[in-house]
């Protein structure tokens, strides 16, 4: 087993599809269910439940930002491993994403408690998603 760099993360972004990023940074930024987690290198090891929110990392002092739709998260020997349903560069996701998203959560039925958690689940990452694409848009 390699000896991890000392100053380097290597960040694993997995989607049930494809490995979506495979790279070395400074610093990483996770949406855990709670709030967000800064990773530097020398972070002591955990296992974390992600939300849908902004996953961000520097490199070669440029920060990417990217849309996860929860999941969960290992950082383990200066290495972040990210499992979630979905990965979007938040440079990628365009107003009609968005407006689709939307539309989806409003339309879900909300008559009974599982459907309220359901539709308030979709909402959540919908405003999650907007949020992540506003920053791109802003900056």
């Amino acid at each position: 087993m390699d000896t991890p760099v000392v100053g380097a993360l290597h960040l694993v972004v997995v989607t049930p599809e494809k490995a979506v990023l495979d790279q070395t940074a400074e610093a990483i930024t996770l949406p855990m269910y709670d709030g967000e987690l800064g990773v530097r290198p020398g972070r002591a090891a955990l296992v974390g439940q992600l939300g849908p929110g902004e996953l961000r990392f520097t490199a070669g002092g440029v920060t990417t930002r990217y849309f996860v739709d929860g999941g969960f998260a290992q950082v383990r020997a200066n290495t972040v491993t990210v499992l979630t349903g979905s990965a979007k560069k938040a440079a990628d996701i365009k107003a009609e994403d968005l407006t689709k998203e939307n539309e989806k959560a409003a339309a879900l039925p909300s008559t009974n408690g599982v459907e309220r958690a359901s539709r308030q689940r979709a909402q959540q990452r919908a405003t999650a998603m907007t949020k992540v694409a506003a920053k791109v848009a802003g900056a």
